[in-house]
């Protein structure tokens, strides 16, 4: 308790929670159309193929907008970056309530919805920002937690539909979205930590070796994360044929799982070393996939979705306990870099699946390509991490004691 509240009064939480409920509702806006995706599919007749590029493209789309909103930031301050960014999700949100109509009108509002999915790097710097060093983890930890919009949308989105129509889920959205604009406005101070990076220091990690080592990391962790989260109602409805309320409640199961175990992937990661814990997150994600494959009961389906969302949200842990370490003088630059670069990776599974179900009859093949491209995954980053642990990093990706200046790989 006391280690809790001396925490507490050494930053800014109105700041932090603030950056919370920006992130939380941000996320859920982003996988809108995930939720929505049985609603949407019945009306358009959509195939699984239709399906998976419906989902992906609000993933593509924040993606891409997290490199500008983060340089927007830098100019006029991440609390002003973060209220410009809700009152441009509100105006999107209002966009699709009046005029989406046909399936085109669809994929561009995942375009528009991608404006929510570029709210990471801010909220997450906004809230830690007023934390001195010893406690930015636990408060990133927390800003970061706003993933569990997952959940918020796939548990309220369908029952909204279910009795409004799914476009009046926009509009709701939109009113929904004025309460952590609110909140920010009022309680939110913009943090003293105050860092202009240039545009070649933000991409200096597409030139690193290190850098895309990361970046093909989190393509599986956080890229596997939010593809299978936008997917999993469509795949419910159309594996099991069960109610769009019931594939909304079943994902909100799994979602929930990966959002609560990204702080146990980075308590395990400072404990026995990130490296170490990826390899066994890795394992664990393989083996729910392949478990997968066989197209088990309801049931079983559920608990091993629920296998592969707490392995891959802990893999998002530990992969971000190893980045100060890599980049301790730059790690917010580097950070949002592979944040891109893996959101980017979000729209690889729901394509796979929806093209596997519409040429083969079954998901079986995706989840067959996903396994194989996270275990190939998994031996380059066993391979590249043994001059991980001979220069900045202790065995197994511990934190070592003297950390040296961070090394310079541009002319790798």
């Amino acid at each position: 308790m006391a280690s809790y509240k001396a925490f507490l009064k050494s930053g800014h939480p109105p700041t932090l929670f603030a950056a919370f409920l920006y992130f939380d509702f941000s996320f859920a806006v982003w996988v809108l159309n995930g939720a929505m995706g049985p609603f949407i599919t019945e009306q358009f007749h959509l195939t699984q193929g239709q399906v998976g590029l419906m989902v992906s493209v609000p993933t593509l789309a924040g993606a891409f907008m997290r490199f500008p909103l983060g340089v927007l930031s830098q100019y006029i301050g991440r609390k002003k970056a973060a209220i410009v960014e809700m009152s441009a999700i509100i105006i999107a949100l209002l966009y699709g309530f009046y005029f989406v109509k046909s399936f085109n009108d669809v994929l561009a509002m995942g375009v528009l919805l991608g404006i929510a999915g570029a709210s990471f790097g801010v909220a997450l710097s906004l809230g830690s920002g007023w934390f001195p060093p010893k406690y930015k983890g636990l408060a990133m930890g927390i800003a970061g937690a706003g993933n569990s919009g997952t959940a918020l949308a796939a548990l309220f989105a369908p029952r909204l539909a279910t009795h409004f129509g799914w476009q009046h889920v926009y509009g709701f959205a939109a009113a929904m979205m004025l309460l952590p604009l609110l909140v920010m406005v009022l309680f939110a101070k913009e943090p003293p930590d105050i860092e202009h990076q240039s545009l070649s220091q933000h991409l200096k990690c597409l030139w690193e070796k290190d850098g895309w080592a990361f970046n093909f990391v989190y393509i599986i962790t956080f890229g596997g994360f939010i593809g299978l989260a936008t997917f999993l109602p469509s795949f419910y409805v159309k594996q099991f044929h069960v109610t769009k309320i019931q594939a909304g409640s079943l994902t909100v199961l799994a979602t929930l799982t990966g959002s609560a175990t990204r702080v146990v992937g980075g308590w395990f990661a400072d404990r026995i070393g990130g490296i170490t814990t990826l390899s066994v997150i890795f394992l664990i994600a393989i083996a729910g996939l392949f478990g997968l494959m066989a197209a088990p009961s309801l049931l079983a389906t559920t608990l091993l979705f629920m296998l592969c969302f707490a392995a891959l949200g802990a893999g998002n842990g530990a992969t971000f306990q190893l980045v100060p370490l890599r980049w301790p003088i730059t790690t917010a630059v580097a950070g949002g870099m592979i944040g891109e670069i893996g959101a980017l990776g979000g729209g690889i599974l729901p394509n796979l699946l929806g093209q596997s179900k519409q040429h083969t009859g079954s998901y079986r093949m995706g989840f067959i390509v996903y396994a194989a491209l996270a275990f190939l995954i998994l031996i380059m980053l066993r391979i590249v991490s043994r001059g991980w642990t001979s220069t900045w990093v202790g065995k197994g990706g511990r934190a070592i004691s003297n950390p040296i200046e961070e090394p310079a790989m541009a002319a790798d």
